[in-house]
């Protein structure tokens, strides 16, 4: 059962503060760009991933292929892809024992959903940070630089 209780949702994300974003693109008018502009402006540190932007530089961070191409550990992985293409991401974020697996608005994966639940991670579905830290009144995150 994905975490959405008020609660549940403000535990997250006032501790999370490293993300991995994957679906991350360079034009500002995408979603994804948004999300992860916005997300940064909150104290949030992301780590954009993209395999056909590796190495290029997205709002000032180094664009990885995958997670296991990340070079710390994070928080959360916040999924910015179609439903279909979720479960090499989550099955990474298993392996990688990656706490929060977040899917965004629209992002239905309920068998990825139950594997990452077995093994012990939290999962958010069909929700957006960007919209749920207004909602929840949540203050800017310290600890990154």
């Amino acid at each position: 059962m994905p975490s959405t209780s008020p609660e549940q949702l403000r535990d997250i994300l006032t501790t999370v503060r490293t993300i991995a974003l994957v679906g991350a693109s360079e034009k500002t008018s995408r979603p994804s760009h948004e999300v992860m502009e916005y997300l940064q402006s909150q104290g949030y540190r992301i780590l954009p991933v993209n395999p056909r932007l590796a190495g290029q530089t997205v709002l000032g961070e180094t664009v990885y292929a995958d997670l296991r191409s990340l070079p710390e550990p994070v928080d959360m992985v916040d999924l910015f892809l179609a439903p279909e293409r979720t479960d090499a991401i989550i099955d990474q974020a298993i392996d990688l024992k990656i706490p929060v697996v977040w899917l965004q608005i629209g992002v239905i994966n309920h068998e990825g959903e139950a594997r990452a639940e077995a093994s012990g991670l939290t999962v958010v579905m069909d929700r957006c940070p960007k919209q749920e830290i207004p909602r929840l009144g949540i203050a800017r995150v310290s600890g990154n630089a």
